[in-house]
Formats: structure tokens, sequence, C-alpha cells
């Protein structure tokens, strides 16, 4: 779970360079089931992290606090 707003940078920061994996692996294989093995990890962790964004992001800071303490 994301906690901070330095948690919240970090995870956007960790999206954009699997979607730059992503990215480069469309680029250079050919093989589509290859494709697919090798992209699907870093696709679902991308969902992963969008959902603890999407939490984040839904709470107010006050409201964080308080599942902290």
């Amino acid at each position: 779970m994301i906690n901070n707003d330095q948690e919240f940078r970090s995870t956007r920061e960790r999206i954009q360079h699997f979607q730059q994996q992503v990215e480069r692996l469309r680029q250079v294989e050919t093989n589509p089931e290859n494709y697919r093995l090798s992209a699907g990890g870093f696709l679902a962790e991308i969902d992963r992290m969008n959902l603890e964004i999407r939490e984040y992001l839904s709470l107010l800071p006050s409201e964080l606090q308080a599942q902290a303490a």
C-alpha cells in the first residue's frame, strides 16, 4: 500500500519504467506467444500498482494517517 506522496511518485515512476519495458518488447519480439509470456509479468505488475495508486488517491491525507495509526 502507498502511504505517502514519495511512495506515490515512486510507484508512478515504476509504472512508467515497466510500460517502457513492454514497449521495447513489442518492438523486438516477433513471436506472439513469447511476447505474451514476456510481457505478462510486467502487465500484471502495472495493474497491481495502478490499483495501489487508485486506493491512495481515493483517500484524503487525514484518512491515510488514521489508517496508519
